[in-house]
């Protein structure tokens, strides 16, 4: 028989979905974090102004 050099490629498709998950968490949380400034500033500091 002949021996036959055969490469088998894997090809893995990296769609890291934690890291998307992570940093939508994270522009969430800062989005959050803005309009709650906001906010507050809004309804106690502007009326005493």
């Amino acid at each position: 028989m002949e021996d036959k050099n055969i490469h088998v490629e894997k090809k893995e498709k990296k769609s890291n979905s934690s890291l998307v998950g992570t940093t939508l968490i994270k522009y969430t949380a800062y989005l959050i974090i803005f309009f709650g400034i906001l906010w507050f500033l809004i309804t106690y500091i502007l009326p005493m102004i």
